[in-house]
Protein backbone atom coordinates (compact mmCIF):
# COMPACT_ATOMS: atom_id res chain seq x y z
CA UNK A 1 0.00 0.00 0.00
CA UNK A 2 1.36 3.41 -0.92
CA UNK A 3 -0.06 6.56 0.64
CA UNK A 4 0.78 9.57 -1.46
CA UNK A 5 1.76 12.37 0.92
CA UNK A 6 2.00 15.80 -0.69
CA UNK A 7 5.48 17.37 -0.89
CA UNK A 8 6.26 19.91 1.82
CA UNK A 9 8.30 23.05 1.20
CA UNK A 10 11.26 23.63 3.52
CA UNK A 11 10.78 26.30 6.16
CA UNK A 12 6.98 26.14 6.14
CA UNK A 13 4.39 24.87 8.58
CA UNK A 14 4.05 21.22 7.56
CA UNK A 15 0.65 20.77 9.20
CA UNK A 16 -0.88 23.62 7.19
CA UNK A 17 0.41 22.20 3.91
CA UNK A 18 -0.43 18.57 4.57
CA UNK A 19 -4.15 17.83 4.80
CA UNK A 20 -3.46 14.50 6.50
CA UNK A 21 -1.51 16.12 9.33
CA UNK A 22 -3.91 19.03 9.61
CA UNK A 23 -6.98 16.82 10.05
CA UNK A 24 -5.34 14.05 12.10
CA UNK A 25 -3.80 16.58 14.49
CA UNK A 26 -7.33 17.71 15.33
CA UNK A 27 -9.14 14.36 15.56
CA UNK A 28 -6.22 12.24 16.74
CA UNK A 29 -6.38 13.34 20.35
CA UNK A 30 -7.62 11.21 23.21
CA UNK A 31 -11.28 12.23 23.06
CA UNK A 32 -12.42 13.46 19.64
CA UNK A 33 -13.08 10.10 18.02
CA UNK A 34 -14.86 8.78 21.10
CA UNK A 35 -17.12 11.84 21.13
CA UNK A 36 -17.86 11.54 17.41
CA UNK A 37 -18.57 7.81 17.74
CA UNK A 38 -20.86 8.47 20.69
CA UNK A 39 -22.76 11.13 18.74
CA UNK A 40 -23.31 8.59 15.96
CA UNK A 41 -26.18 7.36 18.18
CA UNK A 42 -27.94 10.69 17.68
CA UNK A 43 -28.30 14.16 19.19
CA UNK A 44 -27.19 14.37 22.82
CA UNK A 45 -27.15 16.88 25.62
CA UNK A 46 -23.84 17.73 27.26
CA UNK A 47 -24.46 15.72 30.45
CA UNK A 48 -25.68 12.66 28.54
CA UNK A 49 -22.64 12.84 26.28
CA UNK A 50 -20.31 13.19 29.27
CA UNK A 51 -21.87 10.14 30.93
CA UNK A 52 -21.69 8.12 27.70
CA UNK A 53 -18.03 8.94 27.00
CA UNK A 54 -16.99 8.08 30.54
CA UNK A 55 -13.91 9.38 32.30
CA UNK A 56 -13.66 12.75 30.52
CA UNK A 57 -13.68 15.92 32.61
CA UNK A 58 -16.34 18.54 32.02
CA UNK A 59 -13.66 21.03 30.96
CA UNK A 60 -12.06 18.64 28.45
CA UNK A 61 -15.44 17.68 27.00
CA UNK A 62 -16.36 21.34 26.50
CA UNK A 63 -12.98 22.09 24.91
CA UNK A 64 -13.15 19.08 22.57
CA UNK A 65 -16.73 19.87 21.57
CA UNK A 66 -15.68 23.44 20.68
CA UNK A 67 -12.85 22.14 18.52
CA UNK A 68 -15.11 19.64 16.73
CA UNK A 69 -17.69 22.38 16.18
CA UNK A 70 -14.99 24.72 14.84
CA UNK A 71 -13.95 22.01 12.37
CA UNK A 72 -17.54 21.61 11.21
CA UNK A 73 -17.94 18.04 12.49
CA UNK A 74 -20.81 18.77 14.87
CA UNK A 75 -23.33 21.47 15.64
CA UNK A 76 -24.26 22.96 18.99
CA UNK A 77 -27.82 24.11 19.56
CA UNK A 78 -28.78 26.14 22.63
CA UNK A 79 -32.45 26.05 23.63
CA UNK A 80 -33.65 29.10 25.59
CA UNK A 81 -34.67 27.52 28.86
CA UNK A 82 -33.63 27.68 32.49
CA UNK A 83 -31.19 26.07 32.89
CA UNK A 84 -30.06 26.35 29.26
CA UNK A 85 -30.44 23.13 27.29
CA UNK A 86 -27.54 22.50 24.88
CA UNK A 87 -27.61 19.70 22.31
CA UNK A 88 -24.87 18.38 20.05
CA UNK A 89 -25.44 16.70 16.69
CA UNK A 90 -23.10 15.37 14.02
CA UNK A 91 -23.03 17.36 10.79
CA UNK A 92 -22.95 15.77 7.37
CA UNK A 93 -19.17 16.28 7.43
CA UNK A 94 -18.93 14.50 10.81
CA UNK A 95 -21.07 11.62 9.55
CA UNK A 96 -18.90 11.28 6.44
CA UNK A 97 -15.78 11.11 8.63
CA UNK A 98 -17.34 8.40 10.78
CA UNK A 99 -18.16 6.38 7.64
CA UNK A 100 -14.44 6.27 6.89
CA UNK A 101 -13.46 5.55 10.50
CA UNK A 102 -15.94 2.74 11.10
CA UNK A 103 -13.57 0.10 9.62
CA UNK A 104 -10.86 1.35 12.01
CA UNK A 105 -13.24 1.01 14.97
CA UNK A 106 -14.09 -2.55 13.89
CA UNK A 107 -10.39 -3.36 13.42
CA UNK A 108 -9.68 -2.13 16.96
CA UNK A 109 -12.46 -4.29 18.37
CA UNK A 110 -11.38 -7.35 16.36
CA UNK A 111 -7.67 -7.07 17.22
CA UNK A 112 -7.70 -5.61 20.72
CA UNK A 113 -6.66 -8.84 22.42
CA UNK A 114 -3.78 -9.33 19.95
CA UNK A 115 -2.54 -5.79 20.53
CA UNK A 116 -2.73 -6.22 24.31
CA UNK A 117 -0.82 -9.52 24.06
CA UNK A 118 1.86 -7.90 21.89
CA UNK A 119 2.25 -5.07 24.42
CA UNK A 120 2.51 -7.50 27.31
CA UNK A 121 5.14 -9.59 25.50
CA UNK A 122 7.20 -6.66 24.25
CA UNK A 123 10.76 -6.52 25.51
CA UNK A 124 12.42 -3.20 24.70
CA UNK A 125 15.86 -3.40 23.13
CA UNK A 126 18.73 -2.74 25.46
CA UNK A 127 19.95 0.82 25.42
CA UNK A 128 23.24 1.37 23.64
CA UNK A 129 24.14 4.27 25.93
Amino acid sequence: MNLNFPPVERGTDHALQCPIRDVLDRIGDRWSLLILATLSRGTMRFTVLKRAVGDISQRMLAQTLRTLEQDGLLTRKVHPSIPPKVEYTLTHLGESLLEKLTPLFHWAEDHHEEVKAARAGYVPPESSM
